[in-house]
């Protein structure tokens, strides 16, 4: 009994065995887990911080929002709303292949072309699946929780007045960046500065916490516009509905404050709304008052009496003898629809003589016409700062022949936009003085620069106010309580080979009240089709109503006694020594 007894079994040996290695892995295991656990958070620690922040951390933008523009009066024309657009991790959303239908169908995309997208994409981490969606709708697409599907904050530009404003304004692309109109002019001071924050972000890409404010984002500044809301409405109103009694080809509209320079109302036939993307081509989104130019025709007569006046070899009262009708300039016959016979410079205004205007022009020194028509801002912009002006065309008077002079005179051979013009007479309203046209409010007026003097601006004006009188061709532009002066133009559109004898410009001109003088309006219908074509009939009741609703909304007095430019011009007689 003895050593056998004593000797453990061979089963038990064998366990003990196995436990004593068991333990020693186990023991070893702890040793390396350890080790490499005071490895990880002690020896590397900033390593893998910084592999964790590279996986985990992004720097995001915040989208800054646009500043508003607003109408003079403090009514908003354009304002920023905030939306969402949902956009994908190309790379991880090509792993849900059985997804796509269901994303599809939120994000209201064919679900074939949406797959070709993101294959095409699949090696980028970044695309766009749908922008500016409504907040609303795009937290529905979240909700499916679609591997590397996420949205981002940005902001759309809307215009509350749609097409009313839409040519002045212009608009924005989808980056926010202004595209035209004052949007681009001025899209320096609107655009704001994004700021930046740093976020946490899932394996999937979404962002899941904020984690600090890198840099606040700037928002873009107010824009004050020179608008006034309610004349912007009223004139787009009275020129559409012109536009389609007539069924013209297109037409423009600007009232332009005398005292300032203000522009308190442009618009334009035909017109877009930049609220709705499929409408934006160029043909119909450029602001025609300030890009398009025309021959002004008769309209131009008024500048041509000022520097007859201001030559000192015409009074007022002088008087040109127009018979038998009509004149001969080299091989063109101009001539009147009557013999006029021998009239004044009133008569010549109020009857639209071109034989009259065109002798007179042919008398004065060619450097002297031109100079007086340059200051009046016929060949160079207005220097609005509206992107695309057209400085229109005022041919040097070296290359003049009598023939250029003669067309000269009644508004041929020359071309000037709507604004052009509108400042022009703006000039004649404000006592021979220019003001910078601004499409901004201004708050302290600017210094006037002189074209004519006092005595020839009032003069003219007078004879204007005859234009509008019960015998003058625009008779129709006249408003009950006020004075109002002005002139009618109709020119031909020129065509391949010489001028078409079917196709007309229609413009009427013109000032109000001629007591105070506060409105400078010009009205242009391009192509009226419907019969009438004269400057009288089509132009003229188009400035009447716009006229007179612009008075009533600036509280404009009415005139209580006669001819307030007559008084004018009495007065001014009786100062001349």
């Amino acid at each position: 009994m003895s050593k056998r007894t004593k000797k453990k079994p061979l089963a038990i040996r064998c366990f003990e065995g196995r436990q004593s290695l068991v333990c020693i892995v186990l023991l070893a295991g702890a040793l390396v887990l350890g080790a490499r656990a005071v490895q990880l958070q002690v020896l590397d620690q900033e390593f893998l911080t910084e592999q964790a922040a590279a996986r985990q951390l992004r720097v995001a933008n915040i989208a800054a929002h646009r500043g508003p523009i607003v109408d003079r009066n403090g009514e908003p024309l354009a304002v920023s709303t905030p939306v969402d657009s949902v956009w994908a991790n190309p790379r991880e959303l090509v792993r849900a292949p059985d997804r796509i239908d269901e994303l599809a169908a939120r994000l209201e995309l064919d679900a074939t072309d949406l797959a070709r997208r993101i294959t095409r994409q699949a090696g980028k981490e970044f695309m766009y699946l749908r922008r500016h969606m409504n907040p609303e709708e795009a937290a529905r697409v979240t909700e499916l929780k679609i591997p590397g599907v996420d949205v981002v904050r940005e902001y759309r530009r809307y215009y509350p007045a749609a097409e009313v404003t839409g040519h002045l304004l212009g608009f924005t692309n989808v980056d926010d960046e202004g595209q035209e109109g004052l949007e681009l002019a001025y899209d320096s001071w609107l655009a704001g500065r994004p700021g930046r924050k740093k976020v946490l972000k899932d394996r999937l890409g979404r962002v899941i916490e904020d984690v600090e404010s890198i840099e606040a984002p700037s928002p873009g500044r107010k824009l004050v516009s020179s608008v006034d809301l309610r004349i912007q409405y009223l004139a787009y109103r009275e020129l559409k509905a012109a536009i389609q009694a007539h069924r013209a080809a297109a037409g423009s509209l600007v009232v332009l404050d005398v005292d300032t320079g203000e522009v308190l109302a442009m618009v334009n036939q035909p017109a877009y709304n930049p609220n709705d993307r499929s409408q934006f081509a160029a043909e119909r989104y450029r602001n025609r008052a300030i890009t398009d130019i025309l021959e002004p025709g008769s309209t131009l007569k008024p500048m041509i009496v000022a520097a007859a006046l201001e030559s000192g070899q015409y009074r007022q009262d002088s008087r040109i003898d127009t018979n038998p009708g009509f004149i001969q300039v080299g091989a063109k016959l101009i001539e009147d629809r009557d013999n006029m016979g021998r009239i004044d410079l009133a008569t010549l205004l109020a009857k639209s003589s071109n034989v009259g205007a065109t002798k007179v022009a042919l008398t004065l020194e060619p450097e002297q016409l031109h100079r007086v028509l340059a200051r009046f801002g016929l060949g160079r912009t207005t220097a609005s700062g509206f992107p695309g002006e057209s400085a229109g065309l005022l041919s040097h008077h070296s290359n003049w022949r009598p023939i250029s002079q003669a067309t000269l005179a009644y508004g041929y051979g020359t071309s000037m936009t709507t604004l052009q013009l509108a400042k022009a007479y703006a000039v004649l309203a404000a006592g021979g003085v220019q003001r910078p046209v601004s499409l901004l409010r201004v708050e302290q007026g600017p210094i006037p620069r002189r074209v004519v003097s006092d005595a020839t601006s009032a003069s003219v004006l007078g004879m204007l106010e005859e234009v509008v009188g019960p015998d003058g061709t625009g008779s129709a532009a006249a408003i009950a309580g006020y004075d109002v002066a002005g002139k009618t133009g109709t020119a031909r559109k020129f065509a391949r080979g010489g001028y078409a004898e079917d196709r007309y410009t229609a413009v009427f001109a013109g000032i109000a009240p001629v007591s105070s003088p506060r409105l400078a309006i010009v009205v242009v219908v391009d192509e009226p089709s419907t019969g009438e074509y004269y400057g009288g009939t089509v132009a003229a009741p188009v400035f009447s109503s716009v006229a007179a609703g612009a008075l009533r909304i600036l509280a404009v007095p009415r005139d209580v006694e006669g001819p307030a430019s007559r008084r004018a011009v009495t007065t001014l007689a009786a100062r001349r020594p």
